[in-house]
């Protein structure tokens, strides 16, 4: 069953996640706080082929942060007519919480979708 929010969306996965797959998900998203995308890009090529879970957070985790990235991108060239300043803020919290929301999903052994996320890797 899917469950769309603001916060994004999350399913059931149809195979329930070992405990090691749960911990791979939740270092592909929480460590985007420390690492940005080096985390979520090495966690799915080294688990991609190992585990469907594990590769599906790591794939929306990566995509999260490039997303973020061309957010932060244009808001700095906006800063020069003072509005960058308020999205950085409003990026940044915004990033921050969607984190938090999927690794407590990663850890819950749901699906999690970002919203707001532009697919790049598939």
């Amino acid at each position: 069953m899917t469950q769309s929010t603001l916060l994004g969306t999350e399913e059931i996965a149809l195979i329930p996640p070992t405990s090691d797959e749960k911990t791979m998900a939740i270092l592909s998203h929480i460590l985007t706080l420390v690492v940005w995308f080096i985390a979520p890009l090495v966690i799915y090529l080294m688990k991609k082929d190992e585990s469907t879970f594990v590769r599906a957070h790591a794939v929306e985790s990566l995509n999260f942060q490039i997303t973020v990235a061309i957010a932060y991108f244009i808001s700095f060239w906006l800063m020069f007519i003072f509005i960058g300043f308020i999205l950085m803020f409003f990026i940044g919290i915004s990033a921050l919480v969607l984190i938090i929301v999927a690794t407590i999903r990663a850890s819950e052994g749901k699906l999690y979708k970002y919203p707001f996320s532009i697919k790049f890797v598939k």
